[in-house]
């Protein structure tokens, strides 16, 4: 099979990694790729959002299957123009990727299929947004209804900065037309896990428990980024639990778009915060994780093409989803200054020394004439695998040491607090 992911993160790179790795492919491409993907699949130079280029580029090249990784492509409406070209593709068609691409939409379907999430209002004027948040008081989460690049959350501790948040989305369009409408929801208290499932309309498969970390600096500080971090599976996340989650909530919300006429095809990635009422839905997406992805895939078993082929021909219930023992820790290194203003072009070292047990998604790098340099903000995803958190930890950190970049910064906390739980 010749296969094409679209997307250029350390998302995709994963995905395409694993995907070589099935007995059933001839070739990767990927557009438009990075430099790490460059080193085992075709970079296209075609953008994410280029349908017809990308269209035109699955039939000339005899494409076999299509998988989308980011969601601006899904909720453009991607899925559905290959689809109307009989071109196969793996995604949600635009009205089911709604889930995560309207805070509003994902809370009413919530509603209506007795799903547990917070409390919620949606509002389109400031003057109503304001006089809700000064009636339910602090805290309070804050959130623009559109896509916003993981940045259009606030869980505002006072008044103040409830109001604030309203303000910068509301009145000065920081998330320009996202944020035209807002959601307002109670703040729940708890841990945050994440639960993705391969789901191909009722039939739901749900993969390990990974948690990510969201914060730039160590212990939980500082502001909100895509992720700085990740580990596989969670030890204090029982199989009962886990139960509990697809029984409840990704069960439900299956068969209920399904049931609606938006069938759901694809990743199913719930974000959930485990409070003391059980497990409540943060959020869902509807794609893989960055950079949950790439602590899952390195540890599934089963084909991961016969997943995608199975889920657009309406089979998944005939596959068996299994996944190998032992854990994977992920550490982002990121340019300085991100989540803010970053510098690019700076010359990557050590990605050589890398030893077994290891694997370097490349996330916002570029190949050059110097070598791979830094393009974005999150640089690279280290992955280590091990028998268990602490072997895997070891391992990514070990090869964190070996890598290096100009002013590059990481977590060193990733996976401390899981430890605690495994022994």
């Amino acid at each position: 099979m010749n296969i094409l992911v679209i997307g250029g993160g350390g998302r995709e790179h994963t995905i395409a990694w694993k995907l070589l790795q099935s007995p059933k492919v001839k070739k990767v491409y990927c557009a438009p790729g990075n430099g790490g993907i460059a080193g085992l699949a075709q970079n296209v130079p075609i953008g994410v959002n280029d349908f017809a280029a990308l269209a035109q580029f699955a039939k000339d090249e005899g494409i076999d299957l299509t998988v989308v990784g980011p969601e601006d492509p899904l909720l453009g409406g991607i899925v559905d123009f290959f689809e109307e070209r009989n071109l196969p593709i793996y995604g949600p068609n635009g009205k089911a990727a709604l889930i995560e691409g309207s805070k509003s939409f994902a809370k009413s379907l919530m509603k209506r299929y007795n799903i547990p999430t917070s409390e919620y209002e949606s509002f389109l004027d400031y003057e109503s947004a304001i006089a809700y948040v000064r009636e339910k008081g602090a805290p309070i989460v804050v959130k623009a209804d559109g896509l916003a690049a993981g940045k259009g959350v606030v869980v505002a501790e006072t008044l103040q900065e409830a109001e604030e948040a309203l303000r910068h989305i509301m009145q000065d369009h920081v998330f320009g037309e996202a944020g035209a409408r807002v959601v307002i929801e109670e703040c729940m208290r708890g841990e945050e896990l994440s639960l993705l499932a391969f789901v191909d309309g009722e039939t739901v498969k749900p993969m390990i428990t990974s948690q990510d970390h969201k914060r730039i600096f160590n212990d939980d500080l500082g502001p909100n980024t895509g992720g700085m971090g990740t580990y596989a599976p969670v030890p204090h996340m029982s199989d009962a639990l886990v139960d509990e989650v697809v029984e409840t909530i990704v069960k439900p919300m299956a068969k209920g778009m399904a049931s609606d006429g938006i069938p759901f095809k694809g990743i199913l990635y719930t974000g959930l915060m485990i409070t003391e009422q059980g497990p409540k839905v943060v959020e869902f997406n509807a794609r893989f994780g960055d950079p949950e992805t790439q602590v899952i895939l390195p540890l599934l078993e089963t084909d991961l093409v016969d997943i995608f082929v199975a889920t657009i021909k309406g089979e998944l219930d005939a596959v068996d989803v299994t996944w190998k023992k032992g854990s994977a820790v992920c550490v982002v290194m990121a340019a300085p200054g991100y989540p803010g203003e970053y510098p690019k072009g700076q010359v990557i070292q050590g990605l050589d020394k890398v030893r077994d047990q290891v694997t370097v998604f490349h996330a916002g790098t570029k190949e050059t004439d110097e070598g791979i340099v830094t393009s974005g903000g999150r640089v690279l995803g280290v992955v280590g695998t091990g028998e268990n958190l602490e072997k895997a930890r070891e391992a990514a950190y070990a090869a964190v040491a070996e890598i290096s970049f100009e002013g590059a910064q990481y977590r060193t906390d990733i996976a401390v607090k899981a430890m605690k739980h495994q022994k």
